[in-house]
Parts: structure tokens; C-alpha cells; sequence
């Protein structure tokens, strides 16, 4: 290629797409580079057991890509994408054949928590009611919020540990326990800060948005950013490793969707050694351990909740899941783990051949893992669903090792960009004024190792966007535009 771009993006996971989109809406041409043969780091989706069932490979459920401020003002329907809620958001099975659950009604879901309704009420309302206005300050860069009551109201309670917010709020054991479960989405253990902070987001989004999959599969939210690219007249060219900065096309800046120590690999004879060293500084957590199965027929949760819920937090009592999540951070394997479950098949008919369905399952694990936790994976499952392994037709594992080689951003199987604990929430990667910039003036970070962080919404990539627009702007002005790399 002789071209010479406005733009280069390095990867085109969520924040790689959304970042080439908000650089082409600006009427800049713009170039995508991927390693793999198709589009979508996390939103990928494949036969990976037998042939008609279609698994997602890492992201399912897609809260935040509702709710995300930027993917909202885009026309992804136009380009395929339709939404599929199931009636319940989640489901968390407990041992007696009941569940507790979440449904979009915030009134219907605190009326099914006894004792601990009027206070899931009060805790939640103010938010849900907001909204809107909520996402908007708190999925970007540390600020000054444009609602500040709204903002310290949730930073008061989001800024301890779940621990600290289920002592604070709920007295039964089923409110604990739905609250567990979404606090470890935030991979840390429970009694950690800022824990409280993700098991209030993906609450209220459950409330305001839903947790939806794409009908066919995460690959279909990423074909459709693709294909809104493409029609802004942006390029995406896959199969293209990058190993470093100089064997890209001439283009005035790059965007990197990558982890800081990738950074360093490509881009580190271009940056201070400092600046490198401080990357190579940030840090990762836990891994996982992930299994997709192809069965016969939908997975016989003794809770009815479980059956119409997309996802299924499998845990049992807050105890548990809290042993379950210190684990990995101890060097340890649960011998219970906490299984994230998705069962996007129960509700989307093109997942597998007719009668029968698909799910996934994992836990998180120490990094690097390589221990098989398959059959303890499938404890769990059947222990809330009896009968559950009798379904299995086919199933298919990734451990952290597996993880890394199919998106090399999974340091040590880390999926979600590294520690969000409150060090790394407000210096991701580095502490700098504007996270999104490096020392080098036209080099751009954008993966979710920038904040806001892990979740599938795309603004890491807007807002590094934002930050390279402003200096495209700048070029510009001053006439300047050659390659710069």
C-alpha cells in the first residue's frame, strides 16, 4: 500500500471500530489494520463444537453496547443488528430450587426480594431514573461530571468495596447474592473497592437497557460497525499483524487498540523509555477458564427464573461466590467456582440446528492458568440443573493460555484490560491528564486498558477519537501531514 491516511487503527476489537468510526464520521480517511482473518477482538462468534452451533468466543451479553453513549447515535440496525432480550436479564440459582433474578421492571424485581425490597428500591431508583444522564458521565475520562449530584451520589456508593455496599443495604441472603453476582463481572475480589461500582453499573443497565445479545452472535454487532465504516468510506484490512510502527502505510497518527505491553512491542522506539517502563508496570488480574457447549436440548434449571434468564450467575450465597472470587488472587482454583453462564441459544433459533441450543461458561482463575476446570465448571451447572451433563453433545475449552493466543490483548487470560482496582481506575494506563495520549504528539492509545475500561461500548475508542481529532486539527492548521511514525 502506497496511500497515504489521516488515521491508522491497530486492531478492531469495540474501541478500534468505534475510534475509526468517529475518525471517518469527521470525514478523515482511515485505515483498519487486524491481525486476525476477521473483524472484533472480544465480539466474535464460530463453530467451535460441531457444525450448525455458533458460539460466541468471548462477549455474549451486551449491556453496555445499549447503553453505550456513542453506539447509540449509530444506525447499526441498518447494517443488520437486532437485539434479542430474554424476559429475565439474569437469573442467580440457589440451593433450595428457587433464584433470585433481575427483570427489566425495577418495581417487579424488588417486589420479589421480601424484606430487602424497599431498599433495593432506594438504592437503585435514583439511578435507573437518571440513567442516561448517569452513562454520560461515567463512561469516559475523569472529569468534571455535567451531573454532579448524580455523579457524587453514585461515586459515594461505588467507590467501596460490594462487601462494603451489601453490609450497608440488604439483610437476606437473596439480595446478597444477586448483588454478588454482578459485582464479580468487576474481577476483583468482593470486599475490594471499587467492587460496589460495576455491580451498580450492569444493575442499573439491566433495568434501563437490558442484557441483549445480537441475533447470530457477537460477530454480528461487530460486522455491523464494520460495515457503517466502510460506508463512511473507511478501510479495514485483516490478516495483518502488526510487529511495529514502521511497516505501517504513511498516515499522520495511530490509534493502538492494544494492551500496554503490546504498545511497548510496536511503538517503543518511539516513546521515552520512562513512558515504557510505566506501561510495562500496569497490571493484570486473574484469567479464565471458559467452556462452550453444544446440547441437546435447553439446560433444565430447576428455577424457572434460570430458564427465561440470558444470563445465569452460578454461585450459590454471597459466601460463596466471595470465596469463589479470592481465590484466583490467592494463586488458588475455586473448588466452587462462580460460573458466568450465557445461554443466548434459548432465545435465538440461529444458534444451533433445530431442538437443540448452545451456552458457555467460566471462571476466573489465576493468570497463566492452564489447569482444566471443565468438571467443575459442569458441578456447578448441574448442581442448580440436574440432568445438565446428560445434554452435552459436544463442548469445546479455552484456558488463559488459549486466551491469549486468540486475542494477544488477554494478557495471562485477562479479558477485561487489566486491574480496574482504584489505582488503576484513574491512571489506566499511566497517569497522564489525558489517558488517551502518549509523549509521542500523533500516537493514540484506545483499548480497554484506557478508561473507561472493560465492557463492550466502544468509548475508549471514541474518546482517544476525540484526543486525535484535536490534533489532526492542529496539523492541519499548520499545514503538516506526512508521515509522522
Amino acid at each position: 500500500m502506497s496511500r497515504t491516511y489521516d488515521a491508522i487503527v491497530v486492531g478492531s476489537g469495540p474501541n478500534g471500530l468505534s475510534a475509526a468510526i468517529a475518525l471517518a464520521q469527521a470525514q478523515h480517511s482511515v485505515l483498519v489494520v487486524e491481525a486476525a482473518a476477521t473483524v472484533g477482538g472480544g465480539m466474535r462468534t464460530a463453530e467451535r463444537t460441531l457444525p450448525g452451533f455458533r458460539h460466541d468466543i468471548c462477549s455474549s451479553v451486551h449491556p453496555l453496547a445499549v447503553a453505550s453513549p456513542f453506539w447509540k447515535t449509530l444506525p447499526l440496525q441498518r447494517f443488520g443488528l437486532e437485539w434479542i432480550h430474554p424476559p429475565i436479564t439474569f437469573a442467580h440459582p440457589l440451593d433450595n430450587g428457587t433464584a433470585v433474578a433481575q427483570w427489566r421492571s425495577l418495581d417487579h424485581t424488588a417486589s420479589r426480594l421480601g424484606a430487602d425490597a424497599p431498599a433495593y428500591r432506594q438504592l437503585m431508583a435514583p439511578f435507573v431514573a437518571n440513567a442516561e444522564r448517569l452513562f454520560a458521565d461515567l463512561v469516559g475520562p475523569l472529569g468534571i461530571p455535567q451531573y454532579p449530584w448524580l455523579a457524587a451520589r453514585f461515586g459515594w456508593l461505588g467507590l467501596r468495596s460490594a462487601q462494603g455496599l451489601a453490609e450497608a443495604w440488604f439483610r437476606t441472603p437473596p439480595a446478597r447474592a444477586l448483588l454478588a453476582g454482578l459485582a464479580a463481572h468487576a474481577v476483583l475480589p468482593l470486599d475490594r473497592r471499587p467492587s460496589a461500582a460495576v455491580a451498580l453499573m450492569l444493575g442499573i443497565a439491566g433495568h434501563h437497557v437490558g442484557w441483549p445479545s445480537p441475533r447470530g452472535g457477537a460477530q454480528q454487532l461487530a460486522n455491523a460497525l464494520a460495515a457503517y465504516f466502510r460506508q463512511l468510506g473507511g478501510e479495514i484490512q485483516t490478516g495483518w499483524p502488526v510487529k511495529s510502527l514502521a511497516k505501517l502505510p504513511p498516515t499522520r497518527v495511530v490509534l493502538l487498540d492494544l494492551s500496554p505491553r503490546h504498545v511497548v512491542t510496536v511503538a517503543g522506539h518511539c516513546l521515552p523509555h520512562n513512558y515504557c517502563r510505566q506501561l510495562l508496570r500496569f497490571r493484570h488480574g486473574p484469567g479464565v477458564f471458559k467452556v462452550d457447549w453444544a446440547l441437546a436440548g435447553p439446560i433444565p434449571w430447576q428455577a424457572v427464573e434460570c430458564r427465561q434468564a440470558g444470563t445465569v450467575h452460578v454461585g450459590g450465597t454471597w459466601e460463596e461466590v466471595a470465596t469463589a472470587e479470592i481465590a484466583p488472587w490467592r494463586k488458588q482454583h475455586a473448588e466452587r467456582p462462580f460460573v458466568m453462564l450465557t445461554q443466548p441459544g434459548a432465545f435465538d433459533s440461529s444458534r444451533a440446528p433445530p431442538g437443540q441450543t448452545t451456552a458457555w461458561g467460566y471462571c476466573h482463575v489465576p493468570p497463566n492458568s492452564t489447569l482444566d476446570m471443565t468438571a467443575r465448571i459442569e458441578a456447578q451447572v448441574e448442581r442448580f440443573a440436574p440432568g445438565f451433563r446428560d445434554l452435552i453433545l459436544a463442548r469445546h475449552t479455552m484456558n488463559c493460555q488459549d486466551m491469549e493466543n486468540y486475542n494477544p490483548n488477554y494478557i495471562g487470560g485477562d479479558i477485561v484490560g487489566g486491574i480496574a482496582d482504584l489505582r488503576q481506575l484513574f491512571a489506566r494506563p499511566t497517569l497522564r491528564l489525558n489517558p488517551y495520549t502518549t509523549p509521542h504528539p500523533d500516537l493514540f492509545l484506545c483499548s480497554a486498558s484506557t478508561p473507561p475500561g472493560a465492557g463492550v461500548h466502544g468509548m475508549c475508542g471514541y474518546f482517544a477519537a476525540q484526543a486525535a481529532l484535536r490534533r489532526l486539527r492542529r496539523l492541519t492548521r499548520q499545514s503538516k501531514g506526512s508521515n509522522v511514525l
